[in-house]
């Protein structure tokens, strides 16, 4: 059976991967937000709040990092109906990214010299002015090429996306494919896309890196 490429397909093709370009985009993006914000109360609150409060979060952490992102989404799909497959999937995204970014976020916490807490604690400075304003610039400082590099993780998780429906750039892809018998092309196109969208932005987080380097 021979294959062969036609640049008509291609061009047929690309407004719909396109609009699923966008999916993804919008899944990445949002579900950052939700895991790097969310990531970061989850490490304060395990530094800071008493076992009877940290033991059960840890528990729960744990069972997010070791089980299955399909199978999270797809428990959150059947058990919340009466939310959009997209709101679902961003947010499990991000709860499960979350966990993640929490043990990042705990390292560059406990990175913080000492001595800016003893500093701290001399000036009389209230805690939450401590975390504030001396350690949380630290430790996000030193956390944020390990951050970006789950942007890109997560970017390229989202195809998980089809198990709740959603139609993101590679379902989109399959679905131009099972329509026209034809998947070569967008197939392909979708991993250049990809491949465009990420090596850009891991080259820009191993600059970061070097430059946040101290």
């Amino acid at each position: 059976m021979t294959v062969n490429w036609s640049w008509e397909r291609a061009a047929d093709c690309l407004p719909v991967l396109l609009e699923g370009f966008r999916i993804t985009l919008l899944a990445t993006v949002l579900g950052f937000l939700i895991a790097a914000a969310l990531g970061l109360a989850i490490a304060v609150v395990r530094r800071t709040a008493p076992a009877f409060v940290t033991v059960p979060l840890r528990m729960v952490t744990e069972f997010v990092r070791l089980t299955p992102l399909v199978v999270q989404l797809l428990f959150a799909y059947y058990l919340l109906p009466q939310f959009s497959a997209l709101q679902i999937g961003v947010a499990v995204l991000g709860v499960h990214y979350a966990t993640y970014m929490a043990e990042v976020y705990r390292a560059g916490i406990d990175a913080v010299p000492r001595g800016q807490w003893e500093a701290a604690h001399a000036l009389s400075l209230p805690t939450r002015r401590t975390w504030r304003a001396v350690v949380l610039p630290q430790a996000i400082r030193s956390t944020t090429p390990a951050l970006g590099n789950y942007a890109i993780s997560m970017f390229k998780d989202t195809p998980f996306l089809f198990a709740i429906t959603v139609v993101e750039m590679v379902t989109a892809a399959q679905q131009y494919g099972a329509k026209t018998f034809q998947y070569l092309e967008p197939i392909t196109i979708a991993g250049v896309i990809f491949l465009l969208a990420s090596y850009p932005t891991s080259i820009l987080i191993r600059r970061l890196e070097k430059r946040l380097a101290y």
